[in-house]
């Protein structure tokens, strides 16, 4: 089989080869095809990956010609980030510099990346459907439900979105919880907004006994973000990243007392790296990387908090991996993805990408259906997918007012003059965003 890397420069590219590679890997992927626009950092990743040592190597190519890496494809994973580590920085600045949350895919700045990132993924799409019609097309592309729905417009169900944060909340609550048996349950939401809602071991539900004890709540990262009194009085475990909602003025005040953002951090370290990978770059890259994953969502963490080791397991090549064994080979597996809502949540549109258990096998990707959602989890769900529908329908339609209705949807922007502000601040600072919504 042949998998298709597109942002084959990317920083977190071996993981995805080691993963792959691993005699434990349970589909064998025969060629691996990494495709970027840059040909020095392509050149630098395939320098990484090709150092490691593997069990059992793929037959590596790199181009920086689409439609070369895309043809044969039986499988392509997307993980791009359309104007950089630096765009990143741009998007969080200017959100901070207005007193709202500056975050890589929640809030404003995850519409600005959206707005920038929809249009190269959607063309990405289209050449998808006429040069590998027949391959899955894998999304981590951030905001990774904005960019799935709009690819889903062109490719259909064919296109599926992932995310290790929700899988790695689940698994965390089953460890804590100390039962063993098969696992059932109901986790809803969005992409970087969603619930575990019931969590059953071998026909128990056991999340009651959870949220009840300290001791298997330390065990949560989740749950340590956001407090023990606050997932008690939810009745379940959010995502870790509603730290940034139920948290936002924390959030914010946070982020703002620090020399610098955590885009700012990565853009300096990561230009360090491509510009000297030195003599060993796999040596290099493996320091950097675990610089990289210890400080994640530091400015949700007191100082002197460090990240657990159960915090750092998995990842998205994991979550990938798994998802191309089941479609592969037919053997089911249980995963929590972005896929089409279709009637599942009604109070949604139909098309709306969320997130939610799936049944994956030969057959393709089958969503659980969930329980009713009610309340301020329906009401926070429908109005950022608002905003997100608005921002894909501005980034197709070049529209400078539909951004501006995109970001005053959005329940983290808390004023209209703010909201134009916002599309103002990123027009001016991004080049190729000022172009789109002339």
């Amino acid at each position: 089989m042949k998998l298709t890397i597109i942002g084959g420069g990317g920083f977190r590219v071996p993981q995805v080869y080691q993963a792959i590679a691993a005699a434990s890997a349970p589909v064998a992927i025969d060629e691996l095809s990494l495709y970027d626009s840059s040909p020095s950092r392509l050149a630098t990743i395939r320098a990484v990956v090709e150092a490691m040592a593997v069990d059992r190597p793929p037959r590596l190519t790199a181009t920086l010609d689409l439609a070369e890496a895309l043809r044969g494809a039986d499988f392509v994973f997307c993980a791009v980030r359309i104007g950089g580590t630096a765009g990143r920085t741009i998007d969080e600045r200017v959100a901070l510099d207005l007193g709202v949350l500056g975050q890589e895919t929640v809030g404003p700045g995850g519409l600005s990346y959206a707005l920038r990132t929809v249009p190269f993924m959607v063309r990405l799409a289209q050449t998808v459907r006429e040069v590998a019609p027949q391959a899955w097309v894998i999304n981590f592309t951030n905001p990774a439900g904005i960019v799935t729905e709009a690819m889903q417009a062109v490719l259909g169900e064919r296109v599926v979105g992932i995310c290790d944060t929700p899988i790695g909340l689940m698994r965390r609550a089953v460890q804590a919880s100390g039962a063993t048996g098969e696992v059932r349950f109901d986790y809803v939401g969005l992409n970087h907004l969603g619930w575990l809602r019931e969590l059953s071991v071998a026909g128990v539900d056991v999340l009651p006994g959870l949220l009840g004890s300290d001791a298997a709540l330390a065990q949560i990262e989740e749950a340590r973000l956001l407090g023990f009194d606050w997932v008690r009085a939810l009745g379940a475990l959010p995502n870790e990243y509603l730290y940034y909602y139920y948290f936002t003025r924390e959030a914010v005040a946070r982020i703002r007392s620090e020399p610098q953002t955590r885009g700012e951090f990565l853009d300096a370290q990561q230009s360090r790296f491509y510009a000297a990978p030195g003599d060993s770059p796999l040596q290099t890259w493996q320091a950097v990387h675990g610089e990289r994953e210890a400080t994640y969502m530091a400015e949700s963490r007191a100082p002197e908090e460090q990240r657990q080791a159960s915090d750092l397991g998995g990842g998205y090549q994991e979550v990938a991996l798994d998802l191309m064994a089941a479609l592969a080979t037919g053997r089911g597996s249980t995963m929590i993805l972005n896929v089409r809502n279709g009637t599942l949540v009604p109070a949604l549109p139909q098309e709306a990408v969320i997130e939610v258990g799936c049944t994956v096998d030969g057959n393709g990707i089958r969503p659980w259906p969930v329980a009713p959602v009610v309340g301020e989890q329906l009401g926070l769900i429908a109005q950022v997918k608002a905003a997100e529908q608005l921002v894909i329908a501005a980034a197709r339609e070049g529209s400078r007012r539909l951004a501006w209705r995109a970001f005053a949807a959005h329940p983290l922007v808390d004023s209209v003059a703010i909201a134009r502000r916002l599309v103002d601040g990123y027009t001016a600072n991004l080049p190729d965003l000022a172009r789109l919504l002339s």
